[in-house]
């Protein structure tokens, strides 16, 4: 039978829960358009974090009231009146309710700890047998040995289905690294019942961000921008010695505590992070309501590329130094560091397979952005592909690749010279150490691609020396990378020009058979789905063929990303309404795309507003299967897509997510000069699955 709500739970605080609620509700939100959240008990007088998370992460389509059930102290009163199968039939229609209202119902018990001694029951496995919800229990780990886990994994078993339960997985998190390989040993020899998922402990997650201490005491913030306030601290570090004997006690992720008439330890800390000698800090902490001198205060304004922050507190050093070890880290919405090292270790834990088999999949013709940004993170890290990055000195880069690394979507290359990569990520707090680094003017692989790059372009006049300089370049380099085999995919365009990026892929990689041109398309995250614009970045006028194979390749592309392509060629013409060459290039286009490929659902001329509108399809083409429902949009020329997509993405606020490069016979793909991380994220994630598809679609 499979199940229509997912009930997490754990017998004790800070196991770990979060994580496991996180991970299905990213498995969920890749496959369904609406998924609840809800909460049926919840701790009194504080507002519940969890919910403000999960409300504000992922978009759900919810107010906080409906996500919320009965208080602690609610539960005493039923409890008192003899009445706890009255807070449990409430319960029960709740949950009921937002089953009918939603695809998938994800529901986040509470501790029984957190309940009364004269509770005797557990109202989480209560709750959960009666709405028949699959249970999933999350096991706090650490510090524990395999086989009292082992112990700890058959009691609960035994518990959740001596209650009635469907028992869907158990999560055992936060485990000593040593301790997974012997427990994953017992369990498969065991063949235990229910899948076992084992996560190791992350110390960082455990560990405050700066602006987490300077929220929590209260600390004035007189440098340090949003971003390098979510710098991790690894550590305090008290200042009580001299700069030159303190610098050698400095260790990565330091907060720095100083007393404000100590300008020389703050000053030392920023400039020791030009140096590869010494680490980087995660902050500094002036004590005692003592402010840096003016011309102290300068200095370090000019070192503004360390980005590293300065807060200032009203009480001395020891005292500040007891309420910094007492602040609890948190994972909030914005927390996408943190976000993405949770994410890459449930990832690697589970099998989705298993999840897929199990959980109710609501057939749905419409990609949400939602769906879209977390089917791109689980298709990519099907299969690790190795994408290289050029452009490797730039921040928004780097910031990326701690993404994709935590989230152990792809094997990132970086093209460069190490040391200063390695010192640029290092200022910014970032760690990509789990990153492969060529440099190109090093590389042993250069004149292997110096010769190859000139046997292919010999006949073109290059000479060996040409070919040579020319493949030092990272934009030839890492194409050549990619021909030869040494890499799946190449993500560049953040720093080069669009043609510094296409032209290598022309000369070196060039077009599949059968497919004469490149193209390109952009996913339009639209605020309730996502559309898909071609060409919009390439062929400037491309006659009747032309524009029938960017019409099939851009189809092709869109099943490879889940997408059910629905494709309207656009023009200002509707069915037979308008007259005109270029309308003419259109219905030729249309007729050459049905001859290719009958298959494929393509439907030309038509208006954009008869393509996208269902109200003015049934009047302008009342019997089309595109018209009104289309999900691939075709335009004419460069002039018309190039526009439109420019004038939706600005008046609409839609994320433009491309251009993403099509026809080619191994995935390159270009950026924006105007680039956001999040933007460079997406682009290698697609170049990832291009490639594990087989090509540059």
């Amino acid at each position: 039978m499979k199940i229509k709500s997912l009930y997490v739970s754990s017998h004790t605080v800070a196991s770990g829960k979060l994580v496991v609620t996180m991970g299905m509700m990213e498995f969920l939100k890749a496959r369904m358009g609406r998924v609840a959240f809800f909460k049926p008990f919840v701790a009194d007088g504080v507002r519940d974090n969890d919910i403000t998370f999960f409300l504000e992460r992922y978009g759900l389509d919810m107010v906080r009231a409906d996500m919320v059930g009965l208080s602690v102290q609610q539960i005493e009163r039923y409890a008192a009146a003899g009445d706890l199968d009255g807070a449990i039939g409430l319960l029960m229609e709740r949950i009921k309710a937002l089953e009918a209202a939603y695809d998938f119902v994800l529901i986040e018990g509470l501790q029984p700890e957190a309940f009364p001694d004269t509770i005797d029951a557990d109202l989480n496995l209560e709750l959960a047998r009666n709405t028949r919800a699959a249970f999933v229990n999350v096991l706090k780990g650490c510090g524990q040995d395999a086989e009292i886990l082992l112990d700890a994994i058959r009691i609960d078993h035994e518990r959740i289905t001596a209650s009635g339960c469907t028992h869907f997985a158990t999560f055992a998190n936060r485990l000593d690294v040593s301790v997974v390989e012997s427990l994953r040993a017992k369990l498969t020899e065991l063949d235990f019942p229910v899948p076992i998922y084992l996560l190791e402990e992350i110390p960082e997650l455990d560990m405050p961000t700066v602006g987490e201490v300077a929220e929590a005491l209260g600390c004035e913030r007189i440098r340090g921008e949003a971003e390098a306030m979510r710098r991790v601290v690894r550590g305090t570090r008290i200042a009580a010695m001299q700069l030159e004997h303190f610098l050698g006690y400095l260790e990565e992720g330091d907060l720095i505590l100083v007393p404000g008439d100590r300008p020389e330890i703050a000053l030392g800390a920023v400039m020791a992070a030009d140096s590869p000698h010494y680490p980087t800090v995660s902050g500094i902490l002036l004590t005692g309501g003592r402010k840096l001198p003016a011309s102290i205060m300068a200095i370090i304004e000019g070192a503004d590329h360390h980005a590293i922050p300065l807060l200032a507190h009203e009480e001395d050093t020891y005292h500040t130094a007891l309420k910094v070890e007492h602040v609890a880290a948190t994972i909030r919405p914005e927390s996408e560091r943190k976000i993405a090292l949770a994410m890459g270790l449930f990832n690697a834990a589970v099998d989705y397979d298993h999840l897929q088999r199990q959980i109710v999949q609501t057939d749905s013709s419409v990609m949400t952005p939602m769906m879209f940004e977390y089917s791109l993170f689980q298709t990519a890290q099907k299969r690790m592909q190795r994408i290289v990055l050029p452009e490797a000195t730039d921040e928004r880069v780097l910031r990326a690749v701690e993404v994709l690394l935590r989230r152990k979507a792809v094997t990132i290359i970086l093209l460069g010279e190490a040391e200063t990569i390695r010192r640029i990520a290092g200022a910014q707090g970032l760690d990509i150490g789990g990153a492969m680094i060529v440099d190109p003017e090093r590389s042993e692989w250069t004149p292997e691609f110096a010769e190859t790059f000139y046997t292919l372009r010999q006949a073109k006049g290059i000479t060996r020396d040409a070919a040579y300089d020319m493949v030092r370049s990272p934009s030839y380099f890492g194409t050549m990378m990619v021909h030869i085999g040494y890499a799946d995919g190449m993500v560049s365009g953040a720093i080069h020009t669009t043609q510094e990026t296409i032209r290598p892929a022309l000369q070196i990689i060039k077009t599949r058979p059968g497919i004469p041109i490149v193209s390109s398309l952009f996913f339009m995250s639209m605020a309730q789905q996502v559309l898909i614009y071609a060409d919009c970045a390439i062929n400037q006028d491309p006659d009747p063929e032309a524009l029938a194979t960017i019409a099939i390749t851009t189809a092709e592309t869109a099943m490879q990303f889940g997408f059910e392509p629905r494709v309207a060629m656009l023009s200002y013409s509707t069915g037979g309404s308008g007259k005109g060459a270029d309308v003419d290039k259109v219905i030729r286009a249309t007729e050459i795309a049905h001859e290719k490929r009958p298959d494929l659902l393509i439907e030309g001329p038509m208006q954009y507003d008869a393509a996208i509108d269902p109200d003015v399809a049934r009047t302008k083409l009342p019997d089309s299967e595109v018209a009104g429902r289309a999900t691939v949009f075709i335009f004419p020329d460069l002039n018309t897509g190039n526009n439109t997509y420019k004038a939706v993405q600005r008046s609409t606020g839609a994320l433009a997510v491309g251009p993403v490069l099509q026809g080619l016979n191994k995935p390159i793909n270009d950026l924006s000069r105007g680039c956001t991380a999040s933007d460079i994220v997406s682009t290698v994630l697609i170049t990832a699955i291009q490639a594990s598809s087989g090509g540059g679609a």
